[in-house]
């Protein structure tokens, strides 16, 4: 293999790591939350929000670990909002989402055009550098975390059991709407990550639509990935390997259209979950009401 061959194979591996760790965080975020029986379509918007916040708060105090926290609390508040409304209000699940992505979209470019008098992206703030491998590392360690939690902890096990039987959950003395808000909160806080991860980590700016669908990819992760926090990593992987693929072809493959190389991740996923059409199983109450 020529030096050069081998300096595009480790530029592919260095960009697989990079682009898929935001879609790690959100695709955590989509397990969570329907483990324990809420979808959550508004992975998305909680990212939008992640980002922004992130942007926003490092440029305020000068601190990009302050807009990481703050990313990660304005993820949460749009999981706490989800699941209030799914819980408490038993609205539809996916309206609720949609909705949530539409105002945080919405919302971000307001706000733009607000506080910074500048539409469509912000000025430039305190960015994490190369320190951003530190959340790379951080995404991996939360799969096992989150892995062992699920599996290994009564906490863990309730949650699952709200996904498949709230009604048992109920019966046994437990509260499975509390459960479900729990989760569903935490699943906010992991998407804001990776929004937070986008904007401060990789590049050090808010534009609009610079989660490019990030969280609907991270929605097939979690099918493709069984609903388990290792599956959905892998698929992460998976589909963050497809979207490096495109900026390692730039340039080396000219009768290609760019436009086709940005969708190579979008097609991937489509193909994924085509795939897995009648052959995997969401958790029995997952999306239901109760």
């Amino acid at each position: 293999m020529s030096s050069a061959g081998g300096a595009l194979i480790v530029t592919l591996l260095t960009l697989t790591l990079i682009k898929s760790t935001p879609i790690i965080y959100a695709a955590l975020g989509g397990v969570i939350s329907e483990r324990s029986g809420v979808v959550n379509i508004g992975l998305e918007g909680m990212m939008i929000g992640g980002a922004f916040t992130a942007v926003l708060f490092s440029g305020m105090t000068g601190s990009p670990v302050i807009g990481i926290i703050a990313g990660i609390a304005a993820g949460a508040l749009l999981g706490f909002i989800l699941g209030f409304a799914a819980t408490v209000f038993k609205v539809d699940q996916i309206v609720a989402g949609t909705g949530i992505n539409l105002v945080a979209a919405g919302g971000a470019a307001y706000a733009l055009t607000l506080i910074y008098n500048q539409p469509g992206a912000s000025p430039q703030v305190s960015a994490l550098g190369n320190n951003f491998w530190i959340l790379v590392a951080i995404a991996f360690a939360c799969a096992a975390l989150l892995h062992g939690v699920l599996y290994f902890t009564p906490w863990g096990l309730r949650v699952r059991a709200c996904g498949e039987n709230p009604r048992a959950v109920h019966d046994a003395g437990l509260h499975p709407l509390r459960l479900r808000l729990y989760a569903v909160i935490l699943s906010g806080a992991l998407a804001g990550l990776g929004g937070a991860f986008l904007s401060i980590g990789e590049v050090n700016i808010y534009s609009d639509g610079m989660t490019a669908g990030r969280g609907f990819i991270a929605l097939a992760a979690v099918i493709f990935g069984r609903w388990t926090p290792w599956g959905a990593t892998g698929a992460a992987i998976f589909f963050g390997f497809f979207e490096a693929l495109q900026y390692v072809l730039q340039g080396h493959i000219s009768w290609l259209p760019a436009d086709a190389m940005q969708a190579l991740p979008y097609v991937a996923a489509l193909f994924a979950i085509a795939g897995l059409v009648g052959k995997v199983r969401a958790p029995a109450a997952d999306g239901i009401p109760y």
